[in-house]
């Protein structure tokens, strides 16, 4: 019965916003203080952080290591990026730009292989392993998540969604890897007033990306894919995506 269904629904929504209310104050009052402390938590959760393979706040080791800070920036680069050139497109890449994207994956295993096989005395290298390379490596793989996760957000939620590529050819993909090779430069200056605001940047881009990705389990668990025109109408797919991102960092 529709009364019925709608009361469900209400009910669902209610249960979801106090779980997830819950869990974010518990999170809040039992992890380190500060901004910075909280983005040491979110770091823990997804990566090694191995000092010798991180950069350093003076003497702070930011929250994630070269490598992963430079996927989560390049992925919050990628997907800002897209959202302001091609806002709700949809469309898959172009050629030219698949091209790019299999050329850095490739790289991103070829250089985290190489730096693996470093931990073994002895072991054949291509090359000496060093955090830029890791940094600028990480950086290519996180435009390559972004060019994937956003035309496949868009395309499960969006109902006036543009068929047209989100990432359109070569040229607006040369001007995307031109601002993440500034970003990288700006992380590589080891200036304090810039490692700060990015360190705060690549520790949200893992909430950020965790949400996008649990949100739209939501929106097909739901049955609500390509209903929506507007953010507004989003909230509970995006407060139960962010609760799922949220409780996998705090268990892992």
């Amino acid at each position: 019965m529709p009364g019925r269904r709608i009361f469900t629904r209400t009910l669902l929504k209610r249960s979801v916003y106090l779980a997830v209310g819950v869990l974010l104050i518990g999170w809040l009052l039992n992890t380190p203080g500060g901004l910075l402390g909280k983005a040491d938590a979110i770091g823990y959760a997804v990566c090694h952080r191995i000092a010798v393979r991180s950069f350093f706040l003076g003497e702070r080791q930011l929250p994630l290591c070269a490598r992963c800070s430079g996927m989560y920036l390049g992925a919050m680069l990628g997907l800002a990026y897209q959202a302001i050139l091609s806002p709700r497109r949809g469309g898959l890449p172009t050629r030219g730009v698949l091209g790019v994207i299999i050329f850095f994956v490739l790289a991103f295993v070829v250089d985290g292989l190489n730096s693996f096989l470093s931990f073994f005395p002895g072991a054949p290298l291509l090359y000496s392993p060093a955090n830029w390379s890791r940094l600028v490596t990480g950086t290519g793989m996180g435009i390559a998540i972004a060019v994937a996760l956003y035309p496949a957000f868009t395309q499960t939620v969006w109902a006036d969604q543009d068929a047209r590529p989100a990432q359109p050819g070569l040229r607006a993909m040369a001007g995307l890897l031109l601002l993440a090779g500034l970003v990288d430069l700006l992380l590589l200056s080891n200036n304090p007033l810039l490692l700060y605001p990015l360190a705060l940047i690549s520790a949200a881009g893992v909430l950020v990306l965790l949400t996008m990705a649990y949100s739209m389990v939501w929106v097909m668990f739901l049955r609500a894919e390509n209903s929506y025109q507007r953010f507004s109408q989003m909230l509970f797919p995006l407060v139960g995506g962010f609760g799922f991102a949220l409780l996998q960092i705090a268990l892992f």
